[in-house]
């Protein structure tokens, strides 16, 4: 019995040292690849290690190190697919570097929104924190300039107070713009707005997935010598969901005015204005090509798969872990903007 429990028994960083002859501390530096030793010496550490299948506590190393081994990601839902997505890829990003993700959900808007989240947060319980700021945050520079490392991920600014991680949404919607008139569409509606139409005040955003996508669909469209038609342009509110895409594409189609492209600011809004047009006899993509945002994971199984620009996160959430992991330690102290390029995934519902 008693052979039975020590063979059960958890290897410690000390028996890797007995083992292999050295002291405690030239084990723990090879085990974090660190401190001055001979190529044997370490050589033969490594070997027990091997032999004796030893696993890091990654727990009581992050302690010594005056870490928790936790970041959080806070989002203000896990509902739209983007955003469960994003999650899931920080989780997975974060899994490679030894580190575990606090993730949690704050209330849009309101008092126990983002500032509070930001004012609480427990640097005792996590190193860090990468935020997803929601579009209708009241959020102020001041906000942002925390005692605990901080990343900015999505269209809101950051004013260069912290670092922020985000995909290029105005050269995204430009391509896809673009994508569609190279592709026979003259007037394109657009579909997911979040305010009146007003083309010289967007072609200033510089925030918001709304407004920086409206505003690249407004410059390729000038580049082309063409002008958006306001009646063209479908407000949703915030509201992205499935139903408002079908809901003000049908006002769309009811306005009477004609349009043979349609460009949604998300895939769910794409996917909405799909049912409204095929329920009003439209031929897609024959009559009007539809191209969505962020390929979501139904985009390519609907009955006419759709054409997206693809969202990024298989950059977007390892450059967060990466940068937050780096101010956690210190190699990274200056705040910065990273961004990135996007492609169209081509699907059925353009030509």
């Amino acid at each position: 019995m008693s052979d039975e429990k020590t063979a059960k028994r958890r290897v410690t960083l000390r028996d890797v040292a007995q083992a292999a002859g050295v002291s405690l501390k030239t084990a723990s530096n090879v085990i974090n690849g660190s401190g001055r030793m001979t190529g044997e010496t370490r050589a033969k550490v490594e070997s027990v290690i091997k032999d004796l299948d030893y696993r890091v506590n990654v727990a009581a190393r992050n302690l010594n190190r005056d870490h928790t081994g936790f970041i959080t990601l806070a989002v203000p839902s896990l509902i739209p697919p983007y955003l469960a997505e994003l999650a899931n890829r920080t989780i997975e990003a974060a899994r490679q570097r030894d580190y575990s993700v606090y993730v949690t959900t704050y209330a849009e808007g309101s008092a126990k929104g983002a500032r509070d989240l930001l004012k609480k947060f427990n640097s005792t319980v996590s190193d860090g924190m990468i935020l997803s700021m929601s579009e209708v945050e009241n959020i102020s520079p001041d906000d942002l300039k925390v005692d605990f490392p901080l990343v900015i991920v999505g269209a809101r600014t950051t004013w260069g107070v912290a670092d922020h991680v985000t995909p290029d949404d105005v050269a995204a919607a430009a391509t896809a713009a673009g994508y569609l008139y190279d592709r026979g569409s003259s007037r394109l509606a657009v579909v997911g707005a979040r305010d009146d139409y007003n083309a010289a005040a967007l072609l200033q955003a510089v925030e918001g997935n709304a407004q920086l996508r409206l505003r690249g669909v407004i410059e390729e469209t000038r580049r082309r010598g063409l002008e958006l038609d306001p009646h063209l342009i479908g407000n949703t509110d915030q509201d992205w969901t499935i139903g408002a895409g079908a809901r003000v594409t049908q006002r769309l189609i009811d306005s009477g005015v004609p349009f043979d492209g349609v460009i949604a600011l998300n895939d769910q809004l794409a996917i909405g204005a799909l049912t409204a047009l095929r329920t009003a006899g439209y031929e897609v993509p024959a009559q009007v090509q539809v191209i969505g945002f962020d390929n979501n994971e139904e985009a390519p199984y609907l009955q006419i798969p759709l054409t997206t620009m693809d969202s990024r996160l298989d950059w977007t959430a390892p450059t967060a872990v990466n940068r937050i992991l780096g101010r956690i330690d210190g190699s990274i102290t200056k705040p910065e903007l990273l961004t990135t390029e996007s492609q169209v995934i081509a699907r059925a519902s353009t030509r």
